[in-house]
């Protein structure tokens, strides 16, 4: 017959969130420590216990063998941007499921790659385990990176990966692997959308945060290789900082009246068309990249017409997962390139997505989320790599 145990030892042993949790009950039933008052001594013995030996309880992972408290670094861009939240979720999940401490979080705020490479050279200098870098140029992390893998740190790129000229990519450095969309063909499929929604030709805008930068100017170019001479396209700087970008859409729409479309190759320039249109009355075909909440809620709204997702959860899990193993195997297991996705999202497939979970960043709460009955719905696959 199970013992009956006080309330706040049952609260207590949960407050802690020891993986031994159940285990940990059971050997306090098994001694009678079921009051409040038997208890309190073993567990804070238990919590000494749990304190001096953490880094032993967490390097068990599934039928994995003990390892290292080995902690991997992110270094961002735009370390603030809404974007990056699921991305941040994705690297804490997969830290936690393997029983390691939480990836450091790290960079420019604004997209200054001097920033990034500071911050990467003190994950070197702290003998990091694993990098995980957003290679926003070709150049600025060519040396940082050599020296973390001549230091013997496995370095990975995630979200962008060097420049890509006329769909030529340039990666300017020998990390191991690269975790995030195919930027170029992205923007080839914007250029795709684009003439459908706006046929025959004409004055576009295409709305890009910081241009040249490895994350997102590789869309652009890959839309305007598409659309050709019958589009006037207008390539229009919004900042690398969230709080500028709408300001210098509605100063946009202002002076362009007779636009025919207005798109974007970033998460916050995309989510503040809606807003940025409806000011200025325009009411033209729009869309872009990314699924924050507020873009999300245009296009059930009918102010966006779509978004095209490309996964921020997977950028921040997968790197985790690969650098772990990498680390595990002894180096045999190495990461490989990674697409994370392209998928179009309109109103009609929208639903999904807009409910509150962590994979979207829309809530800190980890939530099951029953896939919808019915059938898988997927395009014809194209390709195997």
């Amino acid at each position: 017959m199970r013992k009956k145990i006080d309330p706040k030892v049952e609260e207590t042993i949960e407050t802690l969130n020891m993986r031994d949790g159940v285990t940990r009950r059971r050997l306090i039933e098994g001694t009678g420590l079921v009051s409040a008052s038997a208890a309190a001594a073993a567990l804070l013995a238990a919590c000494s216990s749990s304190g001096s030996s953490s880094a032993a309880a967490k390097n068990v992972s599934g039928n994995f063998p003990k390892t290292p408290s080995w902690t991997f670094w992110f270094v961002n861009h735009v370390t603030t941007n809404p974007f990056f939240v699921p991305t941040q979720y994705g690297f804490q999940d997969a830290a936690a499921l393997l029983g390691l401490p939480t990836p450091k979080w790290g960079g420019s705020q604004t997209s200054l790659a001097s920033e990034m490479v500071s911050y990467m050279n003190t994950a070197i200098s702290a003998k990091a385990a694993g990098i995980a870098y957003a290679g926003i140029d070709a150049t600025s992390f060519t040396t940082p990176v050599m020296n973390a893998m001549n230091a013997g740190i496995p370095v990975l790129s995630y979200n962008a990966d060097g420049l890509i000229t006329k769909g030529v990519p340039n990666i300017g450095s020998n990390r191991l692997a690269y975790v995030g969309q195919a930027l170029y063909i992205s923007g080839q499929q914007l250029g795709t959308k684009i003439k459908a929604l706006v046929p025959g030709g004409g004055d576009v805008a295409i709305f890009i945060a910081t241009p040249g930068s490895g994350n997102i100017q590789p869309r652009y170019d890959g839309a305007v290789s598409v659309l050709g001479s019958s589009y006037t396209v207008h390539e229009v700087a919004t900042g690398a900082a969230t709080g500028q970008e709408l300001s210098a859409e509605k100063a946009f729409f202002a002076g362009h009246k007779t636009l025919k479309g207005a798109f974007a190759v970033d998460a916050g320039s995309t989510e503040l068309l809606g807003q940025a249109l409806g000011t200025s009355g325009l009411t033209i075909p729009n869309g872009g990249f990314d699924t924050t909440p507020t873009t999300l809620s245009n296009i059930q709204a009918g102010k966006t017409d779509f978004t095209i997702y490309q996964d921020p959860y997977l950028q921040g899990f997968l790197p985790t997962v690969y650098m772990y193993l990498y680390n595990l195997s002894g180096g045999t297991i190495s990461p490989s390139d990674t697409d994370t996705g392209l998928t179009f999202i309109t109103k009609s497939n929208a639903a999904p997505y807009t409910k509150s979970s962590r994979f979207q960043g829309s809530t800190a709460a980890q939530k099951y989320i029953a896939r919808p009955s019915g059938a898988i719905s997927n395009p014809t696959a194209t390709t195997s790599t």
